[in-house]
């Protein structure tokens, strides 16, 4: 019988209950992790929760806000009173904001796409740290986007917001080379998922990749035996 891949690790999500989140929660569970959920719904987690369960494997859920800065900081303690270690962060949440000239996005606007996309992520490895260092192979995983590397009309608070993501993980990245962590990015691309919808509404779902799709790539990023640091990963769809 094969192994699975992540038998065994400690395996935290955020953005769990859909789109990209969701395929990377099931696909880690598939694969033996213990998933630790993460999302704002608590109904879509139970959903998730009877998912995994059916496929035989078994999750923590945290219906939570990730604008809630202190909630953020006790996970981390209480993943450390349950297990005293971490071997896997995916940062995947993130919301799109409005698209519209700089001059015009509203200060709220910004304040939610700094906080969910930035500072949540921040507060997440400022938490999460000793814990991830606690694994013999502590690996982290950011969502990122074309957005933050190529910069259009429009796109600006969302750009920006993925652009300081990358610079973090990078940072982070170097701070932890000598160490067993690793840390990388992953730009999905234009995936089958309800941001996309939003942000280009026009465009034909079922010519996208849906997010099961990109499940492998998250798994070889999330294994032990990943030797990548401070890379942006693209996904490129199998022809």
């Amino acid at each position: 019988m094969t192994s699975k891949r992540l038998e065994g690790r400690i395996a935290l999500v955020t953005g769990a209950s859909r789109g990209i989140g969701r395929s990377i929660a099931l696909g880690f569970a598939r694969e033996g992790a213990h998933v630790i959920a993460l999302a704002r719904t608590q109904g879509a987690l139970e959903q998730l929760d009877d998912e995994i369960k059916a496929a035989g494997g078994t999750a923590t859920l945290v219906p939570a806000d990730l604008k809630d800065f202190d909630g953020l900081d006790n996970l981390g303690a209480s993943i450390y009173e349950r297990w005293g270690k971490l071997d896997i962060f995916v940062g995947n949440a993130g919301v799109l904001g409005d698209l519209t000239p700089l001059p015009h996005l509203e200060p709220k606007v910004w304040d939610e796409l700094m906080a969910v996309n930035v500072t949540a992520n921040y507060r997440l490895i400022r938490s999460l740290d000793m814990l991830l260092r606690a694994s013999d192979a502590g690996r982290v995983i950011l969502v990122s986007s074309g957005a933050g590397e190529r910069f259009r009309a429009f796109w600006g608070g969302y750009a920006i917001t993925k652009a300081a993501l990358n610079a973090m993980a990078k940072t982070y990245a170097d701070e932890v080379a000598s160490t067993s962590m690793r840390v990388n990015l992953v730009n999905p691309g234009a995936t089958r998922t309800k941001m996309r919808a939003i942000a280009v509404p026009g465009e034909d779902p079922d010519t996208l990749p849906h997010p099961d799709e990109l499940v492998e790539m998250f798994i070889e990023l999330a294994s032990p035996a990943c030797q990548k640091n401070g890379e942006i990963v693209t996904f490129k769809r199998k022809s």
